[in-house]
C-alpha cells in the first residue's frame, strides 16, 4: 500500500535517537521531507550528516521544545524552507519519571507545552496543506498506573486529551490529529538500556510483562506513525493507536 507521503513536508521534535530517529528515517523512507529538532547541537549534527549520508531529505535543527520562541522561528524557517508543511508529529520527553517536583514541572514544560508549543505554531501553515496531520506521541503510561504514573504518567494521559480535542476542533478545516502510544521500546542509549544495566530487577518485571516476550523495536513504533501522519489515513482522526505488543490490559473502547 502506497502511504501517500511522497512529496509531503514533516517536522518531527526529538529526532536525533530512538523512537523519533525511526520516526524521522521511517517518513524519508516513505518519501517526504523531513526536519527534526533536539535539544543537543553535536547530537543533531550527528543525525542529520549520517541520514543524508544515505540520500534522505533530512535537516536538524538544534531546538528546546519547553523555549516558545524557539519552537515558532524554527516551524517558521523550515516552512519557508520546504514551501509549506503537511505534517508535525510531537515526539520529544523529558522522560522525569520519578516524583520530585523538579520533575513535574520538566514534564509540563517538555512534553505537554512542547506539544502545545509545536501545534500551535504549526497550524497557520496545516492549515494552507492538502493532506494535514498533527501526531502526538504518547505512551501506555498515560492510560494505565506503572511504575511511571506521576509525572511522565499524567502529562502523557493529557496529550492524548488535549489531541482528541484538537481533532474535534479542527476537523472542519481537514486537520487531522491523533496519539500515538507506544509499550516498552528497546534501543542502544535508551530509557530501558539504562534500567538493564542499572536495575535489572525492575527491567526483567517489566520484560516479563510483555507477552510477546520482547520489548518494542523504534522502527515498529513509526511505522504506526508514518501511517497516522499518511494520506492513507485520511478517515482516521481523534484516535489513540497502541502499539505495545498486548502489554496493556485495559479495554479501550
Amino acid at each position: 500500500m502506497d502511504l501517500g507521503l511522497k512529496g509531503l513536508r514533516a517536522l518531527v521534535t526529538g529526532g536525533t535517537r530512538g523512537i523519533g530517529r525511526a520516526i524521522v528515517e521511517t517518513l524519508a523512507e516513505e518519501g517526504a521531507s523531513v526536519a527534526f529538532c533536539a535539544r543537543t547541537a553535536a547530537d543533531v549534527d550527528r543525525a542529520a550528516g549520517e541520514m543524508t549520508g544515505r540520500g534522505a531529505a533530512v535537516t536538524g535543527r538544534c531546538v528546546d521544545v519547553s523555549d516558545r520562541d524557539g519552537v515558532r522561528q524554527w516551524v517558521a524557517d523550515t516552512a519557508a524552507e520546504l514551501g509549506g508543511l503537511d505534517i508535525v508529529v510531537a515526539n520529544v520527553s523529558a522522560l522525569a519519571i520519578p516524583d520530585e517536583e523538579a520533575n513535574w514541572r520538566a514534564s509540563f514544560d517538555v512534553d505537554l507545552m512542547g506539544t502545545v508549543h509545536l501545534v500551535t505554531a504549526a497550524l497557520p501553515h496545516l492549515e494552507r496543506s492538502e493532506a494535514p496531520a498533527i501526531v502526538t506521541i504518547s505512551s501506555v503510561s498515560g492510560r494505565e498506573i506503572d511504575f511511571a504514573s506521576g509525572p511522565y504518567g499524567t502529562m502523557k494521559a493529557a496529550i492524548i486529551h488535549y489531541t482528541q480535542g484538537l481533532a474535534y476542533q479542527l476537523a472542519a478545516k481537514g486537520i487531522r490529529a491523533n496519539s500515538l502510544s507506544p509499550g516498552n521500546t528497546y534501543f542502544d542509549g535508551g530509557v530501558w538500556q539504562n534500567i538493564e544495566q542499572n536495575n535489572p530487577e525492575l527491567f526483567a518485571t517489566a520484560l516479563g510483562l510483555n507477552p510477546t516476550g520482547r520489548m518494542a523495536r523504534p522502527e515498529e513504533i513509526a511505522r504506526g506513525v508514518a501511517f497516522l501522519a499518511s494520506p492513507a489515513a485520511s478517515f482516521v482522526t481523534g484516535t489513540n493507536l497502541v502499539v505495545d505488543g498486548a502489554l496493556t490490559r485495559g479495554v479501550q473502547f
